[in-house]
């Protein structure tokens, strides 16, 4: 299976607004090496990537579970916990959410990160 190079920036509220901006303006371009996935703190991508979060992907990609109910089966977690984390996942693009039917489908992107301090 291919796995993804998910590059990840770190910078500031300020820098992060400005560079919207400019990008929107036609005043800057997005590099080819430039992040794709920007947090505004160490922290803040150490929370999205807790250990936590890691083992519940690596569950995703093992187990291929047909629902958010069968992953909360799998994890031990409670179901509305699972699908809060689940949609903050998909929002960084690491997790895609596929509806079937009256469930939904977590399926996990195979991926490798890498962490860019401006």
């Amino acid at each position: 299976m291919k796995r993804y190079l998910v590059k990840i920036g770190i910078a500031d509220e300020a820098q992060l607004r400005q560079r919207s901006i400019d990008i929107a303006a036609g005043r800057r371009r997005r590099s080819r090496g430039e992040p794709k996935v920007w947090f505004t703190s160490m922290r803040a991508a150490a929370e999205v990537l807790s250990e936590r979060n890691r083992e519940l992907l690596r569950i995703l990609a093992e187990e291929q579970p047909e629902s958010v109910r069968e992953l909360a089966v799998l994890t031990g977690r409670a179901e509305s916990n699972l699908s809060r984390t689940l949609k903050t996942l998909a929002g960084y693009g690491f997790v895609r959410l596929e509806r079937k039917h009256k469930s939904v489908r977590p399926v996990a992107r195979p991926m490798e990160f890498t962490i860019r301090v401006m």
